[in-house]
């Protein structure tokens, strides 16, 4: 089995990330329910601030476990250019 960045905190990430797919399906809820667009607005934001505290958590789980690995095998350079790569893509929105 291949140890992962988050292997150690993959129960609470799993729990996180249920919590968040139950904030979208309510979401969809309050669509299908013509809700107020400022109150789906809102809960959208509050998904969008979930999402970033999810990818920072793996990010920060990357860099001590995958990317200090890779130093050690002389892979630095790569690792850090794979790393900014995913910084880069979680970085762009809208």
């Amino acid at each position: 089995m291949t140890t992962r960045g988050y292997t150690a905190t993959k129960d609470q990430l799993q729990t996180r990330l249920r919590r968040i797919e139950g904030q979208v399906r309510g979401v969809e809820r309050m669509v299908a329910d013509d809700r107020y667009c400022i109150d789906v607005l809102t809960q959208i934001s509050a998904i969008q601030a979930a999402l970033d505290k999810v990818a920072l958590g793996l990010l920060d789980g990357h860099v001590r476990h995958c990317v200090a690995e890779g130093a050690r095998d002389g892979k630095d350079a790569e690792m850090s250019t794979e790393l900014m790569a995913a910084v880069g893509r979680l970085m762009r929105r809208g």
